[in-house]
C-alpha cells in the first residue's frame, strides 16, 4: 500500500516567539554602564545648579560655611573644594534614590508606579552605578584642592592629598578625623557592592543577596558622613532638619520591605514554623530595629534637636583647617 506523502514543513516564521520576544538580554557591565549615561547626564545637571547655588550663597556670604571657614569667602580661590561639595550633595540625593527603588523592588510594589519590575531594577542599577562615580568625584576633587593649596613639592603634595582623602586615619584636622573615615568607608564599601551584582553567578545569588543587604549601611554613612562635617548643615536649623526628615521615607520603607518581603522565606511566621529559631529572632529584631528608627527620626524632626551647633566658635580652626 502506498504511502501518503508526508506534509510539507512549515515555512519558518521570521517574527521571534512570544517567549523569545519576553526574554531579556544578559545584563552586563557594559550594558549598564550605556544604560545609566541619561541618568548620569542628568546627576552633572543637577550637581551644576548645586554649584551655582552654593557658589552664589558663598559671594553673597549667607551660607554657614563661611561661618565656619570664614576664609572660604574667597570664591575664586575655594571653587574646587565648593564643586566638590556640590558633588557630594547629589551623590548622598542619587544614593537616597538608589536605596528608595531598591526597596520598593524587594518589598511590597505600588500599583501608582510607572515603571514595570525590570524597568525599575535597571534604573536601580543605574542610579547606583551613578551613585558610585558620583562619590568618587566628590573624593577626587577634595584630593584635588588639597593639592592645589599646598605649596611643597609636587610628589608630596600628591602623597599628601592621597593620604588625607583616601587613607583612613590620614586626615588629622578636627571632625575630619571621625568624618573623613566615614565617608571614606562608604565609598570603599559601595564600590564592591555595586559591581558584585556583575559576577553574581560566581559567587551564588544567595551570597550576593546576603552582601547586598549592606548597601544600606553605604547609605548611612553617607548621612553620617554628610551631618558630621558638611558646613552647609554645620548648624541646627531647617536644611539640616530636612536632612533627618528625608531619612523617614527610607525607614518607613524599610519597614514595610521587612513586614511584608517579596521572597516568602523572609516573611516572619511563628517562631519554628520555618527556618531556625535563629533566624525567627534576627528577623523579628530587624522590624523592632526599624520601628525604633523611626521613632528616633520622628523624636528628631519634632523636637529640632538634631545635633547641629548653636553657637559658632570663637575659633573654628579647631574644628576645620585647611592648608
Amino acid at each position: 500500500m502506498k504511502q501518503p506523502p508526508a506534509p510539507a514543513a512549515p515555512e519558518p516564521d521570521s517574527r521571534p516567539s512570544t517567549a523569545t520576544s519576553r526574554q531579556p538580554g544578559r545584563i552586563t557591565l557594559r550594558s549598564d554602564l550605556r544604560a545609566s549615561i541619561p541618568d548620569g547626564l542628568i546627576a552633572l545637571v543637577v550637581t551644576a545648579a548645586v554649584f551655582a547655588l552654593l557658589y552664589a550663597r558663598i559671594k553673597a556670604k549667607t551660607s554657614s560655611t563661611v561661618t565656619v571657614m570664614p576664609f572660604m569667602a574667597d570664591v575664586g580661590g575655594f571653587w574646587m573644594y565648593f564643586l566638590s561639595q556640590a558633588f557630594g550633595w547629589a551623590a548622598l540625593l542619587w544614593a537616597w534614590t538608589t536605596v528608595v527603588l531598591g526597596l520598593l523592588l524587594s518589598g511590597p510594589r505600588p500599583r501608582w508606579l510607572p515603571l514595570s519590575g525590570p524597568g525599575l531594577e535597571r534604573l536601580h542599577r543605574t542610579t547606583s552605578l551613578n551613585t558610585i562615580a558620583l562619590i568618587a568625584a566628590h573624593a577626587l576633587l577634595f584630593a584635588a584642592e588639597l593639592v592645589r593649596h599646598d605649596t611643597s613639592r609636587w610628589y608630596s603634595r600628591l602623597y599628601t592629598a592621597f593620604v588625607e582623602a583616601f587613607v583612613p586615619g590620614g586626615y588629622t584636622s578636627g571632625t575630619g578625623q571621625i568624618a573623613i573615615p566615614v565617608g571614606q568607608a562608604a565609598l570603599y564599601v559601595a564600590v564592591p557592592l555595586g559591581l558584585l551584582f556583575y559576577v553574581r553567578h560566581r559567587i551564588g545569588p544567595r551570597t550576593w543577596r546576603v552582601l547586598h543587604r549592606f548597601v544600606i549601611v553605604v547609605y548611612v554613612l553617607s548621612v553620617w558622613h554628610t551631618l558630621l562635617y558638611g558646613t552647609n548643615v554645620w548648624y541646627d536649623g531647617w536644611f539640616r532638619t530636612t536632612i533627618w526628615l528625608l531619612q523617614l521615607p527610607i525607614a518607613a520603607l524599610l519597614l514595610i520591605r521587612l513586614l511584608r518581603p517579596a521572597r516568602r522565606s523572609e516573611r516572619l511566621t511563628r517562631p519554628g514554623a520555618a527556618g531556625s529559631k535563629s533566624g525567627w529572632t534576627l528577623r523579628l529584631g530587624g522590624r523592632l530595629a526599624a520601628a525604633a528608627v523611626i521613632a528616633g527620626l520622628l523624636a528628631v524632626v519634632i523636637s529640632g534637636n538634631d545635633g547641629g551647633r548653636t553657637i559658632p566658635p570663637e575659633d573654628t580652626s579647631s574644628s576645620h583647617h585647611q592648608d
